[in-house]
């Protein structure tokens, strides 16, 4: 008896060492303005000198490595095992800062984070459930909104990344700088070579850094104030306290949190092409909320995924999780030498936003590409698509607009990805779920309907990937009402595709039709 050969999965690739690290490195620089920012913020909120944020900075870029290569590498029931970047969350720096504010200094933020990741490590299996909740209609909504609200983030770094106060915000320099990095980016993505083509975002980095320090646009006065070597210190500010108001509220960032890295994990699903169901998406959580349970030991603050970074996927098509890995080691290392890290932090603001403007634009691309898979018709998935979308869009384009609310509402709803994801999975339950069963398939199933190519069925039968009441039989995948599901070649994927898109297939009387006429033919 003939055994079915397992299939690879695509983020399980491994390339060349020194492909590896240069990739990985790539998604450093990617991120590395974002995981140095919050510490920066909480930092100067809570009145450190240079020396104590420099400390912070390094701590935070320690923990992040260590929650990214648990996150990519995987332990049991630890890490959904895709090429995603883990960093400083943004979600809680406002409630950081309302418990700096209140007096309960860094120890206190340290308490809350601890005791809230701790109760999200328990909460993480059942949060996970939802993942049934997240079709095309669902997952294209989300994926978009995560790359329209980096765009602010691109356009923060072109201007100058420092504040509008600043009498060089937004001059030609800077912009000149960035679209040059921009349009570095584009020409080397045009060349021959598939590695150089890869790379570009890095040799366009690299190249706009130097070009930055010729003129003297870059500063590397700094780089080795932070010593040569430094190791982590435990509670340096002091062991943690716990307040119960503290908890309550950071706990309602880890809920944030927990939906951003769940959209995170479905979007670079989507984009690498890989089976992601709730299992996977909870032990992702899982690797968040033990990361973040851990960080305030070695003084850092919650953890998630790096939306930022699942551009870089989409747009350099590396989809190895082992690089990712490998950017994780970089950041241990960086976290361990301030000096390198200083060298990395020299890197002009605008360079990373003429390669921003590339990567969270793909991010946006990748999810229109999932919604032009949606069908519209005869439904409510346009209203769906187009609320969600506004919610999502409103905190970017409208900051304030959330600011009468009750403080735990703003502090879910300021954040467009969470509005967003919140938003689509409750109209798509109201509209395609409590009013009758939804006619759109599964993200995390190939094939379009009820029917599955037959390059994907070997796939299919050997993760166990099905929908919910499948079952499997002498080779062959069942639906819940004990019928075959029909195998199909590409060919006439795209006949049933369009037969659904037009309303000419309805039932599956309508697909063995549809399969008979395309034979016949």
């Amino acid at each position: 008896m003939s055994r079915t050969p397992r299939i690879r999965r695509p983020e399980d690739e491994r390339l060349r060492l020194g492909p590896t690290f240069a990739y990985g490195l790539q998604h450093v620089l990617t991120m590395y303005g974002g995981i140095i920012a919050v510490p920066l913020i909480i930092g100067n909120a809570a009145g450190l000198s240079p020396a104590e944020i420099g400390l912070l900075i390094a701590s935070c870029l320690f923990i992040g490595g260590l929650a990214t290569i648990l996150q990519s590498w995987g332990l049991p029931f630890f890490g959904s095992q895709l090429p995603l970047v883990q960093g400083v969350s943004f979600s809680g720096v406002a409630t950081m800062m309302a418990i700096l504010a209140a007096g309960e200094g860094l120890p206190g933020v340290f308490g809350a984070v601890i005791a809230a990741s701790v109760a999200g490590l328990i909460v993480a299996p059942f949060f996970a459930m939802i993942v049934r909740f997240f079709p095309p209609v669902v997952t294209g909504t989300v994926i978009t909104t995560i790359g329209l609200t980096l765009m602010p983030v691109a356009a923060g770094w072109a201007m100058g990344g420092t504040s509008e106060e600043d009498p060089n915000w937004g001059n030609l320099q800077n912009i000149g700088l960035a679209m040059g990095t921009l349009v570095v980016v584009l020409v080397l993505s045009k060349v021959a070579s598939p590695t150089v083509s890869r790379l570009a975002i890095l040799i366009s980095i690299v190249l706009g850094t130097t070009f930055a320090g010729i003129f003297g646009w870059a500063d590397f006065s700094n780089i080795a104030d932070g010593g040569i070597v430094a190791l982590p210190q435990p509670f340096a500010f002091g062991l943690p306290t716990f307040g119960i108001a503290s908890i309550i509220s950071m706990f309602i960032v880890i809920i944030v949190t927990m939906t951003e890295t769940t959209a995170d994990i479905i979007a670079v699903g989507e984009i690498v092409g890989t089976k992601v169901d709730s299992k996977r998406i909870a032990n992702g959580l899982r690797a968040d909320m033990i990361s973040s349970a851990v960080a305030p030991v070695f003084n850092s603050f919650t953890q998630s995924a790096f939306a930022q970074n699942v551009g870089l996927v989409a747009i350099t098509g590396v989809k190895s999780r082992f690089v990712v890995s490998a950017g994780g080691v970089i950041l241990v290392v960086l976290g361990l030498l301030p000096i390198v890290g200083g060298l990395v932090a020299a890197v002009p603001p605008p360079v990373l936003g003429g390669a921003g403007i590339v990567l969270f634009g793909s991010v946006a691309a990748a999810g229109v590409r999932t919604l032009a898979k949606v069908n519209y018709e005869g439904n409510m998935n346009m209203v769906i698509v187009a609320v969600s979308l506004g919610f999502g869009v409103i905190p970017v384009v409208m900051p304030g607009f959330y600011d009468a609310l009750p403080s735990w509402v703003g502090i879910i709803l300021h954040s467009g990805i969470s509005s967003a994801a919140i938003m689509a999975v409750l109209l798509n339950l109201l509209f395609n779920h409590l009013g009758g069963k939804s006619a759109e398939r599964s993200a995390f199933i190939p094939g379009t309907g009820r029917v599955i190519r037959e390059e994907d069925l070997a796939r299919l039968l050997a993760n166990q990937t099905l929908f919910n009441g499948d079952t499997i039989k002498d080779g062959k995948i069942l639906d819940a009402e004990g019928e075959e599901v029909p195998v199909v070649t590409a060919s006439q994927e795209v006949v049933i595709t369009d037969g659904i898109k037009t309303g000419k297939i309805r039932t599956r009387h309508d697909i063995r039709r549809a399969l008979a006429e395309a034979d016949a033919e």
